[in-house]
């Protein structure tokens, strides 16, 4: 994780500061995002991630970004707005240059943005698993295989296709 201090206000007796924030997993996932701290409060201006935050993610955004923000600021208290620890996560989603080039010799932190999914047959067996359970309550399997793994629909019907070939789901056409 690295904290770069973007830009400062003074205005009256106070400052408002922006920080550019960029969170880096283990797994290749990252968050960019660009904090203000104004009369001791951290709200979130925007957020770049991939792959995209779950609402459980958003929720603890905070907690990852608190003390090394904290240390940025000089050790000053601050406390977070809004339910979340952001006060509105503006833009999220945006494609606002956050300047990666000031983040190039980082370390990835070492927590995963999500569970790593199962290899091999233990893997191929828990997307059989969620492929069948989403044609049970007819919704689109490909998509709750996706939302299950975390992967693309291009990698998520390739998990498929081993699951069918495993002989954990039933094969696509019949054999002639």
């Amino acid at each position: 994780m690295s904290v770069c201090p973007g830009w400062e206000v003074q205005e009256g007796g106070g400052a408002t500061s922006w920080f550019h924030v960029r969170l880096a997993f283990v797994d290749g996932a990252h968050v960019e995002l660009l904090a203000v701290v104004s009369e001791g409060r951290v709200s979130i201006e925007d957020i770049r991630a991939r792959p995209a935050l779950s609402l459980v993610d958003l929720t603890v955004l905070a907690d990852w970004i608190e003390g090394p923000l904290f240390e940025s600021c000089g050790g000053g208290g601050f406390e977070a707005a809004g339910a979340y620890g952001t006060e509105g996560a503006g833009n999220a989603g945006g494609t606002g240059d956050t300047g990666d080039a000031a983040y190039s010799d980082e370390t990835p932190a070492p927590r995963r943005a999500r569970p790593a999914w199962p290899r091999g047959a233990e893997g191929r067996w828990l997307v059989a698993q969620e492929y069948r359970e989403a044609q049970e309550e007819g919704v689109d399997p490909v998509l709750a295989v996706m939302c299950a793994t975390g992967h693309s629909r291009r990698r998520s019907l390739r998990l498929i296709a081993q699951a069918r070939d495993a002989g954990y789901l039933t094969p696509r056409h019949a054999r002639r």
